[in-house]
């Protein structure tokens, strides 16, 4: 279907399905509230990997990411900051669940938002596991594919991180998360996507590898990748119109970000080959569960608004709660067990 007819399908079918997400109630006595902001600049069905048309989410007999844990390769392509670099890693590991109930985030939390993903199983009933840990990192300060990136030049990041030896070829627990800076541009970056996820081909790489890319959109587009923490200026000009939310780490640009990498975390955690969940008929551009839900980020989204959120006393927003005290706002993610998108945050959990 066109882009701006996907766009409306998939927020008819969120606003009308959202409401019968059940989920916990909050133990924290937040403010919540409902903001209507523009549509996204780009289309749902283009934001991150390319959409097909919606259709029932299916199985379609490949593997999952169950072995425990999800061990995460983490490759920092380009120049960057400390502080950025450990927001990013506080929220992969706030993804598992914290056994000790003192070092437990409060509820709505990441590792609560997962709990969805979790809950995708394989042909043998495995579920995705719950636990997530970053297993090695890799820094390449020397932009060793350049400063532009195509979809192939990114499987050669992996393969140059690889045979620095780094970290190892993990090819039954393991995922590449390639993080490109502000100054990295990337075929379709802002223009069709944010991020995308897919396999490595051995030729490139040697193996078969899942992998997931996200760029910090910055200095090229953040009123297209760091929505809703900014808006085209033209949409908020003239002092009446929308504003854009206050990131919950100060950071428009990385805040966007980390809910793109759970998007496509996510996505990439229940079709990893892309051979699992999807609904759509072509596995090229499939509709997976992070694709379904774009946009809404609490109860009562869609049309424009993106849903009941928090914000804390210095009027920044957020919809679940990480480790160290961190807040994050996350877009919902389908489940399959409620047909709906779901969210730690519902305001209807029980």
């Amino acid at each position: 279907m066109s882009t701006t007819t996907a766009h409306l399908f998939l927020h008819v079918i969120a606003l009308t399905l959202v409401a019968s997400c059940q989920t916990l109630n909050t133990k924290l006595p937040p403010q919540y509230f409902n903001p209507k902001l523009p549509l996204l600049p780009l289309s749902s069905s283009k934001r991150f990997e390319g959409s097909s048309n919606l259709v029932q989410l299916r199985y379609h007999m490949g593997p999952v990411l169950s072995s425990a844990p999800i061990k995460i390769y983490l490759i920092w392509y380009g120049r960057w900051p400390a502080a950025h670099q450990l927001l990013i890693k506080d929220f992969l590991l706030s993804i598992s669940p914290t056994h000790s109930y003192s070092a437990s985030p409060p509820s709505p939390s990441v590792s609560e938002w997962w709990r969805t993903v979790s809950l995708y199983t394989d042909q043998t009933g495995a579920n995705v596991s719950r636990s997530v840990v970053i297993a090695g990192e890799h820094r390449d300060t020397a932009y060793s594919q350049g400063s532009h990136l195509t979809r192939l030049t990114v499987q050669d990041v992996i393969a140059s991180a690889i045979r620095s030896a780094s970290f190892q070829v993990d090819h039954k627990n393991g995922i590449y998360l390639i993080l490109t800076s502000d100054d990295v541009t990337v075929q379709d970056f802002c223009r069709a996507v944010c991020g995308f996820h897919y396999f490595t081909f051995p030729s490139k790489v040697g193996y078969t590898l899942p992998y997931a890319w996200v760029g910090d959109s910055g200095k090229q587009c953040p009123e297209v990748c760091a929505y809703p923490f900014a808006i085209p200026s033209y949409m908020g000009s003239g002092g009446g119109g929308p504003k854009p939310l206050a990131p919950p780490n100060g950071v428009a640009s990385v805040d966007g970000m980390i809910s793109v990498i759970g998007h496509e975390l996510a996505e990439l955690a229940t079709n990893p080959l892309v051979n699992a969940w999807y609904a759509g008929e072509d596995p090229i551009a499939p509709t997976e569960i992070g694709d379904l839900c774009e946009g809404l980020y609490g109860t009562g989204g869609g049309g424009g608004y993106i849903g009941q959120v928090m914000k804390d006393g210095a009027e920044r927003s957020f919809n679940m709660n990480g480790r160290k005290g961190r807040r994050f706002l996350v877009q919902w993610v389908w489940s399959e067990a409620l047909k709906a998108c779901a969210g730690p945050n519902a305001l209807n959990r029980r």
